[in-house]
């Protein structure tokens, strides 16, 4: 399905991640794969990559510095000449804007935005640069916004926000035919659901409401769907939030969430 495809995948630190998820099925699928990882990351990420069944590209990258971007974007043009793809899998927010809504600091609802949405809009920058007359696709990672969790405080706004941008990157993306698309998925267990306060009511909500069986473990779902966002089977769809969440956001809500 990906056959010589050229793709970049951000935000792998453990191998229970979906950005590793998402690389170890695009291999499979015929692609190469660039891992840019954020500098404390590296060494864990190098070791998740050589769990892969081909060999990856590593490099430290801060997404959040236009420097670091600036040469992240020339050395895979001088390397590879162009990209057919992103992952974006990159989220944070200081503690402070995990833990309330109210009378957080200015500086952690900065961070959480330039983290978890300014970088989006980078990484789509320069895959408009760098993709080839073909088209390519920037894909993101989604969760659900439009209600207000017990939990998730700053990270749900964060998300409300990526989303208003995927369409307007849509929008101004598709002029050089790259396509930007999002995956809503259900709560897993990774290292940066580990940050979350309370994750676990999020957790036990998709037990009791999600009409499939959900698998906080098992990131393998998301994995497909983000790899077909990421082929030519997907060369129509843009501007799209695909939920991959066992069937969740379509269920009336049962649950009085303010005692999960």
């Amino acid at each position: 399905m990906l056959d010589g495809k050229r793709l970049l995948v951000t935000g792998i630190a453990t191998g229970d991640s979906i950005a590793a998820a998402v690389a170890e099925r695009a291999l499979l699928s015929g692609a190469e794969v660039w891992v840019a990882a954020f500098p404390r990351d590296v060494p864990a990420a190098k070791a998740v990559a050589a769990t892969f069944p081909k060999p990856v590209t590593v490099t430290a990258v801060d997404a959040t510095s236009e420097e670091d971007l600036t040469v992240l974007e020339e050395d895979v043009r001088r390397q590879w000449g162009h990209l057919d793809g992103v992952l974006h899998a990159i989220a944070f927010a200081p503690q402070a804007a995990l833990t309330g809504i109210i009378d957080v600091p200015a500086n952690a609802v900065e961070t959480a935005l330039r983290t978890s949405v300014w970088t989006y809009s980078a990484f789509g920058g320069m895959l408009g640069r760098l993709a080839p007359p073909s088209g390519a696709s920037l894909v993101g990672l989604d969760f659900d916004s439009e209600r207000a969790w017990p939990v998730y405080n700053w990270m749900g706004p964060c998300k409300a926000a990526l989303r208003s941008l995927n369409g307007y990157l849509a929008r101004d993306l598709g002029t050089v035919r790259v396509r930007s698309n999002l995956v809503a998925a259900g709560p897993l267990r990774t290292r940066a659901a580990s940050g979350i306060p309370d994750f676990e009511v999020l957790v036990h909500s998709w037990a009791r409401q999600a009409p499939l069986l959900w698998d906080p473990t098992d990131a393998s779902g998301v994995a497909d769907v983000v790899c077909f966002l990421l082929s030519d089977l997907a060369r129509l769809i843009t501007g799209e939030v695909i939920h991959v969440d066992g069937g969740f956001h379509a269920m009336a809500t049962w649950l009085n969430q303010s005692k999960c």
